[in-house]
């Protein structure tokens, strides 16, 4: 065996000087399996990731989410930036191996020298690093984007240079598709002959599903059922009763704290329980959500995360309201009732022909409709308000109390009941000439 090998090659003695060879191969490898871990980890990055990051815009946050949103200059970056390296490994490799061995076929010189440093660069330099980022995508890209972000200045050219390239055959010979607008397709809906009530429904709910943000269709926090952690069981058991919920948030001192989520189904074997029974190892992760993210997103992370409810958070963590699977499913298919949902709630009563009262969170729509007024008629004084009671508190600029009148399009809001700053009830009276 061992004449066998000398008679394809022979070695040269080890000299120190090869050190230095060794540790530049072994940092360069270093930086290769950087940029290849980067790609991985960067197009791994989930949208609850994402919102975590840019909700803390440190350097290398920002720097993070500056890469993904140019992701041609991104990969042009990484592309150039691997391939240098890899040349430099591939040069470094051959000189050493020549400085240690003298081959005697070139047939046996090429094939060894393409065997060795293609297993080093791909086990090294691609496999380990996509394997571990694909694992790990977060710590791998809080090291690599300030280093990306040197080499996109420092490589620019080159990137300019292959992003025009690239986006050049790209183009060329392909016809690009007539975008259709949004107001298109609703305009198309209008067109369509003989829709059902339901079908038209639908498909509007499909056009305006990828515009609509959580905000849109959460329920408000003042509308929010939750539990103290501090309660005993028998108050659980008393809002699981009353409520009529499959999950319940529970909250810490206050509702801007939310600690968990309450599954009723974890509670059913349990219900025999007495008042001192610790429910709250049983309590949930809360899942939150920003209150402008699309309800497409927000529909595929609880599909992914399986997930059913989110609590909708403010740019500052406070509570804004709560969203579920079935609040967004109804955007498509329109109200989904089941022999467990209360019957509609009235939000108003009539007092006379002219002389309705509504409660503070009858929704504006409801108001125009009653009143028979035309869509849109408060956009004027509303500001972002949805509610009547945001209605006056928008137009009057002020706390409301009780006795407050305001006067808007032919329209007189009276305050008649208030609780803390909240406007509880309102007489809204239409004024006519008969009425004063």
């Amino acid at each position: 065996m061992t004449l066998h090998l000398m008679s394809i090659m022979t070695f040269h003695p080890f000299e120190w000087i090869f050190v230095g060879n060794i540790v530049l191969i072994a940092l360069l490898l270093c930086c290769s399996a950087l940029a290849s871990s980067s790609e991985t980890a960067l197009f791994s990055l989930s949208p609850t990731q994402l919102d975590k990051i840019r909700r803390h815009p440190t350097p290398t946050n920002k720097a993070i989410m500056e890469h993904l949103s140019d992701q041609d200059k991104l990969l042009a970056t990484i592309l150039i930036l691997n391939n240098l390296v890899n040349i430099f490994i591939i040069t470094l490799c051959n000189n050493l191996i020549d400085s240690l061995v003298e081959f005697h076929s070139q047939g046996w010189e090429f094939a060894i020298k393409t065997v060795a440093v293609t297993f080093l660069l791909l086990l090294f330099g691609e496999i380990i690093p996509k394997v571990y980022a694909s694992y790990n995508p977060t710590g791998v890209v809080r090291i690599v984007a300030l280093p990306l972000k040197f080499s996109a200045r420092l490589l620019k050219p080159f990137v300019f240079v292959l992003v025009r390239y690239s986006d050049a055959i790209q183009n060329r010979g392909i016809v690009q598709p007539e975008n259709i607008s949004m107001e298109e397709l609703e305009d198309a809906l209008e067109i369509t002959e003989n829709p059902s009530q339901t079908e038209k429904q639908m498909l509007n709910g499909i056009v305006q599903f990828a515009s609509t943000e959580v905000e849109d269709i959460m329920h408000p926090r003042m509308e929010i059922k939750a539990l103290d952690e501090e309660v005993n069981f028998d108050e659980v058991k008393r809002m699981i009763i009353e409520s009529g919920y499959s999950r319940i948030p529970v909250y810490k001192d206050s509702i801007d704290h939310i600690v968990g989520m309450l599954y009723v189904k974890d509670m059913i074997r349990h219900i025999g329980r007495d008042s001192d029974f610790d429910w709250r190892k049983y309590l949930r992760p809360a899942y939150y959500t920003p209150e402008h993210k699309k309800i497409n997103e927000l529909l595929n992370e609880f599909q992914t995360q399986k997930v059913h409810i989110a609590i909708v958070v403010d740019e500052y963590g406070s509570t804004l309201g709560l969203i579920s699977l079935e609040d967004i499913l109804e955007e498509i298919v329109g109200e989904i009732n089941d022999e467990s949902d209360a019957p509609e709630e009235v939000l108003y009563t009539q007092i006379d022909e002219n002389t309705f009262l509504f409660e503070g969170k009858a929704n504006i729509g409801i108001l125009e409709e009653v009143l028979e007024l035309e869509e849109g008629t408060f956009d004027d004084h509303r500001g972002e308000a949805e509610t009547v009671a945001g209605l006056m508190l928008e137009a009057k600029k002020e706390f409301l109390k009780k006795g407050d009148t305001l006067t808007l399009h032919s329209t007189k809001l009276t305050v008649q009941k208030v609780t803390g700053h909240y406007a509880e009830e309102i007489k809204v009276q239409r004024i006519t000439p008969t009425t004063k």
